[in-house]
């Protein structure tokens, strides 16, 4: 007879004996599980209770027990620890069980995810309320629905307080399924968009592209429309210094500059489950500027040795985005700047929005709610730009996910008018394949109706654009507390040299030992908490790579300049001690007095009196001598009546 079992592997069938007994059945129950432990497993004849232990029906027959052709089993079980195979446990039988556990099947669950989004997920995220004096009729200690706490993603919330996009975890929360199922939580609710062509075709009917194409492995058409979402809600600037000494490249050369944003991630209370980047830093890359523009390559060959020296700080420091100028000082006042970036013009042109999405799509972040296990990015891009009345301002933006899609497939290009995208045309060259998909854009036309246009061959670059709020903190609280060593790849303008970092250590280790040590040590403290300095001290390979990590965690440490002992743990190491040495014996020496000489100790004074003398009549006679131009100023030294430089009478 056949009999059907139902488990949570899956449905299975079994051909039987009625005479059979119930371990055969027990048999290939096993079979189709994994870890199943043999003394946990029960049977029913209904999806729910009446669960019968299969211990207790050791000796009778299938029959007995009233199973019929085609009956359908239900099957439950525990999962145990998994035991080598009975001829392994034979022939090995001093070999141990192995107990470890399966690893984790799904990518998912195997990402580390960073320690603001685990905050996140401990959080119900809910925004609590006060009670409603209108509508709410009950006591201090009741609840109705005027009062409740509301879900992070309300809408009514986001429309009161001008939240243009949601928090990403509260994005999170929406599209999470609002059931009580363990599974349906266990799958992740979002999925990287794509725009490539799948390769090879999952129907596998047809040639791989550019070969062949069908709807199941092209893209869908696309309609580009507002992020509803943002990676990074705030980005916060630590001390304003860090953003002054970035700016006097520019108004030293007139040359726009690029920096990398060294910083963190913090949880940003003012939107509901929001994230914002502090930063600390401003790390120049090497780079040749102009003045519309500049020169940058990528990939960074000193990114590696960065990143590495800001994982070692107090908080953990990483590359969270990058700034650049652009910047244009007017003709009519050079104290002022064009302004050139408003809704009429461009916020972002279209090459700088490509760049963006290239940047994401190389440092996307690791999230357990994404079936590839990476989502978004939270790199930033901010922009130094003129405001409306002329001055310096900062702006802050990254694109969508569209747009790094788009990027990623090769479809887009920038055009020579900065405020518009282009879209490529479609390619079948085995060299470079490019499918494009239709593409559209949605907006409303003068008579207020939205309509759906084609993006084709070109769109505005707003459709790419989610804007990210900006400023500084009350309370600057930075971790680095001076910017005032030379900066990086500025050659000509602050220029790195090895001999002028020894002389500073000899000069504050000299003033150490004075009466004013114990604030001269505060003063060192605070000298050395500098990006900058720390960044340039690696390269020299002074101190090594453990000397170097226990510098920059101490110099960020929070208390630095309140402990006077602060730096104790750093002074007393022997790279410290080493580097200190170098500094003494580089320093100049003082120069010997002429009577201290060894080839001057046999000439007698009189000869010095008579060589002094000599030379002070002979200045006397020529400042005598000297007419000075009343016209040029210039010094002649003949007696002549005219001038020699301008020819003027002398007077």
């Amino acid at each position: 007879m056949l009999v059907r079992i139902r488990s949570k592997d899956g449905n299975f069938r079994f051909e039987l004996n009625p005479k059979d007994d119930i371990s055969k059945l027990v048999d290939k129950i096993l079979e189709t599980t994994q870890d199943a432990d043999p003394s946990s497993i029960t049977i029913s004849n209904q999806p729910r209770g009446n669960e019968t232990p299969i211990s207790r029906l050791k000796g009778r027959t299938l029959q007995s027990l009233g199973l019929k052709h085609g009956d359908m089993v239900f099957v439950g079980y525990k999962s145990g620890p998994l035991s080598a195979p009975p001829d392994t446990a034979t022939n090995h039988p001093s070999q141990p069980v192995s107990s470890t556990p399966h690893p984790a099947t799904n990518v998912w669950e195997r990402v580390q995810e960073h320690p603001v989004d685990t905050y996140w997920r401990q959080k119900d995220g809910k925004i609590s309320r006060n009670r409603d004096s209108r509508f709410c009729k009950h006591g201090p200690n009741g609840m109705c629905d005027y009062c409740m706490p509301v879900e992070p993603y309300d809408a009514a919330y986001q429309a009161e307080h001008g939240i243009k996009h949601l928090s990403f975890h509260a994005y999170l929360r929406k599209m999470y399924p609002k059931t009580s199922s363990s599974a349906a939580q266990a799958l992740p609710p979002l999925t990287p968009t794509s725009y490539k062509v799948k390769v090879p075709c999952p129907s596998g009917g047809h040639p791989s592209w550019p070969a062949g194409i069908c709807t199941a492995c092209q893209p869908s058409p696309i309609t580009l429309q507002s992020q509803p979402f943002r990676m990074v809600d705030h980005l916060e600037i630590a001390s304003q210094d860090t953003i002054e000494r970035f700016l006097q490249a520019w108004r030293a050369t007139g040359l726009q500059r690029f920096g990398w944003l060294i910083g963190h991630y913090e949880p940003y209370e003012e939107v509901p489950m929001g994230i914002k980047g502090v930063v600390e830093a401003i790390h120049e890359p090497p780079q040749e500027g102009e003045l519309d523009g500049l020169t940058l390559g990528l990939p960074w060959e000193d990114e590696p040795r960065i990143r590495e020296l800001a994982q070692s700080a107090t908080v953990p420091l990483t590359i969270i985005g990058y700034i650049f100028t652009d910047l244009e000082p007017t003709a009519e006042d050079r104290t002022k700047n064009v302004y050139k970036r408003h809704s009429q013009s461009f916020f972002v042109s279209s090459l700088e929005a490509i760049f963006a999405a290239t940047v994401q799509n190389a440092y996307p972040t690791a999230s357990k709610s994404s079936t590839t296990g990476y989502f978004g990015s939270r790199m930033v891009t901010a922009v130094l730009s003129a405001s409306e009345d002329g001055q310096v301002d900062i702006s802050a933006y990254q694109v969508s996910e569209q747009a790094c899609a788009m990027v990623e497939a090769d479809m887009i290009e920038a055009s020579v008018e900065p405020g518009i995208v282009r879209v490529k045309e479609e390619d079948r060259s085995h060299e470079s394949a490019r499918y494009v998909p239709d593409v559209f854009y949605r907006y409303k036309n003068e008579y207020g109706i939205e309509v759906k246009k084609s993006a084709k061959p070109c769109f505005p670059v707003e459709y790419l654009l989610v804007n990210v709020t900006h400023g500084f903190p009350q309370n600057p609280s930075p971790l680095f507390r001076s910017t005032n060593f030379a900066i990086e790849n500025r050659p000509g303008l602050e220029d790195q040299h090895i001999e002028s970092l020894l002389g500073s250590l000899n000069q504050f280790s000299k003033s150490a030992q004075g009466s004013r040590g114990l604030s001269n040590r505060v003063e060192l403290a605070k000298w050395l908490s500098d990006w900058h300095l720390i960044v340039f001290l690696d390269s020299t390979q002074l101190l090594s790579k453990d000397d170097i990590k226990n510098l920059i965690r101490i110099v960020t440490s929070p208390g630095l300049t309140d402990d006077l002992k602060a730096l104790d743990a750093l002074v007393k190491t022997e790279g410290w001690q080493t580097l200190m040495t170098f500094a003494h014996e580089s320093a100049p020496s003082q120069p010997q007095p002429p009577s201290t000489s060894h080839k001057d100790q046999d000439i007698p004074q009189e000869v010095f009196d008579q060589i002094a003398a000599e030379e002070a009549a002979s200045r006397e006679v020529r400042t005598s001598r000297t007419k000075i131009c009343p016209h040029c100023t210039f010094e002649n030294d003949h007696s002549g009546s005219d001038c020699e430089v301008c020819g003027l009478p002398l007077g």
